[in-house]
């Protein structure tokens, strides 16, 4: 019945099985993507709580970040073995999974408990963040970009259904602190699993089917290189910043209300432009828009380095967000271009291999960074970073352009 599901892309059918399941995907984006919000809200507070060294306080996001970052290669391998779509349901029953563990660790006081929890709900994250090349799976060339920015759309409402969940159950459970929460991020990673029923993709080759080009191939070529270096480098200096932007404010004297306001128009700023960035991909091209990117994300670190006033910090947080929203869209988009159908997940799995290894390097550095060196180095790090990335960029788009004259 299905046909296109078999097939690479969905053009045969004028898109319109890749718009289906781009808009079912953007749904599933807003509940799975509540899933990180929550951890990283409250991981630090429970951690406080359950640790027996305060210092120990932010190691469940710590925990999380490495499970997001080594569930990207087996997830990868699941959709090459069983399809796509099994493999994003083994994410969502890890997403139920780390709810209830966490929700017996609060119970039981256990921060061991907890820890496997963040790991599980790590690993989920990396499921939703495939989300976004199984939209491209079934969209045709002219299509894919935009598919990708539909589903990241879903990250608007997952900014504002995580911490609202966490606001009404919070207190569900006397005494147990963000008891309920967890039971909450349980059932949102179940209802998100219905929701992945309604996707169609293609299915996995055959046993003893050719797997494509060996992998190391695929990713020396020029255009997976530029591509992978712009996605790490985007959300490495994104997560750098923003993970330390709240501390440099209350350490500039700022509120925390101002800080929770800046991170919240930061997130707007990261999900809003979607609606818009496949449109700009298709009419001035991948290539441009991914520079423009890693320009503003550049120019977020100039303007956090002229001053320390709360429009300063506010200014930059929404540059950051817009910067990372063109730079990585255009990044996946590009990966997108580097495979043939067969090769896919192996060439995607990869890249996020890369992307979410430099967000966990851009994690775990930020705060020392901050502590031993202050503020300015942190945004000092992210400008020669950014204009490398760039350069790249521009270096690969002068030489196709050669070759093609």
């Amino acid at each position: 019945m299905y046909a296109a599901e078999t097939l690479p892309g969905g053009a045969l059918d004028g898109d319109r099985l890749a718009r289906r399941n781009a808009l079912v995907l953007a749904v599933a984006q807003a509940l799975g993507g509540a899933n990180t919000i929550i951890v990283v809200t409250t991981g630090g507070i429970v951690g406080a709580m359950l640790a027996p060294d305060k210092g120990l306080a932010t190691l469940p996001i710590t925990v999380m970040v490495l499970g997001m970052w080594a569930g990207t290669l087996p997830l990868g391998a699941l959709a090459r073995r069983f399809g796509r779509r099994i493999a994003l349901q083994i994410g969502s029953a890890l997403g139920v999974l780390a709810g209830v563990i966490d929700y017996l660790a609060v119970m039981r006081g256990g921060f061991a408990l907890f820890l496997a929890g963040a790991f599980c709900a790590g690993l989920y994250a990396a499921a939703v963040q495939s989300y976004r090349f199984a939209a491209a799976d079934t969209a045709s060339a002219k299509f894919r970009a935009k598919a990708v920015s539909w589903v990241l759309t879903g990250g608007i409402a997952a900014a504002v259904i995580g911490p609202q969940l966490i606001i009404v159950t919070k207190d569900l459970l006397p005494p147990f602190l963000f008891a309920a929460s967890y039971l909450g991020q349980a059932g949102l990673a179940l209802l998100a699993a219905g929701i992945l029923t309604a996707v169609r993709m293609p299915a996995p080759p055959p046993k003893g089917a050719g797997g494509g080009r060996p992998l190391g191939e695929i990713v020396a070529t020029p255009r997976f290189i530029t591509a992978a270096a712009c996605g790490a480098v985007s959300y490495a200096m994104m997560n750098l910043v923003m993970t330390s932007a709240p501390l440099a404010m209350l350490a500039c004297d700022h509120s925390v209300t101002d800080a929770t306001l800046g991170l919240q128009w930061h997130v707007l700023s990261m999900f809003l432009p979607s609606f818009f960035t496949g449109s700009l991909i298709n009419r001035f091209g991948v290539e441009r828009v991914a520079v423009s990117g890693l320009m503003l994300i550049c120019a977020a670190a100039g303007v956090a380095l002229t001053g320390t006033s709360l429009v300063h910090f506010w200014t930059l947080l929404v540059l950051l967000g817009l910067g990372w929203n063109l730079a990585f869209i255009g990044a996946t988009t590009m990966v997108t271009q580097c495979h043939r159908p067969e090769e896919r997940n192996k060439v995607q799995a990869f890249n996020d291999f890369l992307v979410f290894g430099g967000m966990a390097l851009g994690s775990f550095s930020s705060g020392q960074l901050l502590a031993v060196s202050g503020w300015a180095a942190v945004n000092e790090v992210v400008i020669p970073a950014t204009i490398a990335a760039a350069a790249l960029l521009l270096w690969r788009q002068l030489r196709d352009h050669r070759a093609a004259a």
